[in-house]
């Protein structure tokens, strides 16, 4: 398990921000739950609208990319940008801050450390029966 924090995560905003120059974003999307805290702190970096819904042109921000469930909901709106923090494996499409192993189990600031196992089995679960 590797355990992320606050400091790192400043750093992933200041990084999107960065590549971010210069684009002319309709807002910033985050995918529930893991994109909230990033596209809420997007949102003031970039001097953008939070969105409540994927719109055209927007910046869209998830916490990790495993599988691709969560971001594929993205690729049917025109001229949206994709950003993850983490990706476990290479980006094809979507940006990615910082690549992690596909095994790792990655603790946000925002989670209970004291229920990271729980968290891992309950996700492991949850993919095994969909």
């Amino acid at each position: 398990m590797k355990i992320i924090s606050w400091d790192e995560f400043n750093s992933c905003v200041k990084s999107i921000t960065s590549s971010s120059k210069g684009e002319n974003f309709s807002g910033v999307y985050g995918i529930p739950r893991g994109g909230l805290c990033l596209s809420v702190a997007l949102s003031h970096s970039l001097g953008i609208p939070l969105l409540t819904q994927i719109k055209k042109g927007c910046l869209v921000v998830d916490d990790v990319y495993e599988t691709g469930r969560s971001l594929s909901q993205v690729l049917n709106t025109p001229e949206v940008t994709a950003f993850v923090w983490f990706s476990k494996v290479k980006p094809k499409w979507w940006h990615a801050v910082e690549l992690a192993k596909p095994d790792e189990w990655l603790i946000f600031p925002w989670e209970n450390k004291d229920n990271a196992a729980k968290d891992m089995k309950d996700y492991q679960l949850s993919r095994i029966k969909n």
